[in-house]
C-alpha cells in the first residue's frame, strides 16, 4: 500500500499546489496587500452553483482555530506534518486498498496546505459551491482531506468487525 499511496499523495499535492497557482499567479487573484489586509480578495462568477472566491484561510478546519503569525502558525504547520508522517508509517503496515486510497488522500492535502502555511502563512481557499448552500470555500488538498477521512470512516466501518476474535461455541 505504501507506493500506491504515496503516489496517489503526490498527485494530490500536485495538483493541489498547480490548481493554487493557477488562481493565485495566472488569474492574478492575490493584488498586493491582498494577503494582510484582506479575508475575501476577489470573486469570479461561473454560475449560480459555483464560483471562484479567493480566501486566506488562518486557521484549520472552516477557518477554525486561527494560527496566522508567529508561533502558532509553525505549529499548526508541525502538527500537520507529524500528522501527514504518521499516516505514512500508517500506510506502510496497512493491508486494505481502501485504508491506502484514504491515508494517500489525507498526506497529500495536509502537505499542500502545509507548504501554503509556511508560504504565506495562510491556506488560499478559492472553490466556491456557496449556490449549493454550502458556505464554505475551500480548496484540493481540503476536498482530498475530507474525502480520505471519509473513506477512512468507511473502511473502519465495514471493516471493524474483521478485526474482533471469535469466541468459541460452550
Amino acid at each position: 500500500m505504501l507506493r500506491f499511496g504515496l503516489l496517489l499523495a503526490a498527485g494530490v499535492f500536485v495538483l493541489d499546489q498547480a490548481s493554487k497557482y493557477w488562481v493565485l499567479e495566472a488569474l492574478q487573484f492575490s493584488p498586493p496587500g491582498c494577503l494582510e489586509t484582506h479575508f475575501g480578495c476577489r470573486k469570479i462568477e461561473i454560475s449560480g452553483i459555483f464560483d471562484l472566491t479567493m480566501v486566506w484561510n488562518y486557521g484549520v478546519s472552516f477557518g477554525m482555530l486561527k494560527a496566522g503569525d508567529g508561533l502558532a502558525r509553525w505549529a499548526l504547520a508541525g502538527l500537520s506534518l507529524g500528522i501527514a508522517g504518521f499516516f505514512v508509517w500508517w500506510m506502510r503496515t496497512a493491508t486494505r486498498s481502501l485504508t491506502g486510497w484514504a491515508l494517500g488522500l489525507v498526506v497529500g492535502g495536509a502537505l499542500g496546505n502545509v507548504v501554503d502555511r509556511i508560504r504565506f502563512g495562510a491556506v488560499a481557499d478559492f472553490l466556491d459551491f456557496s449556490g449549493l448552500y454550502f458556505p464554505w470555500v475551500f480548496n484540493v488538498a481540503d476536498a482530498a482531506i475530507t474525502v480520505g477521512a471519509a473513506l477512512l470512516a468507511l473502511d473502519f466501518l465495514r471493516n471493524g468487525e474483521e478485526k474482533q476474535p471469535t469466541k468459541a461455541p460452550g
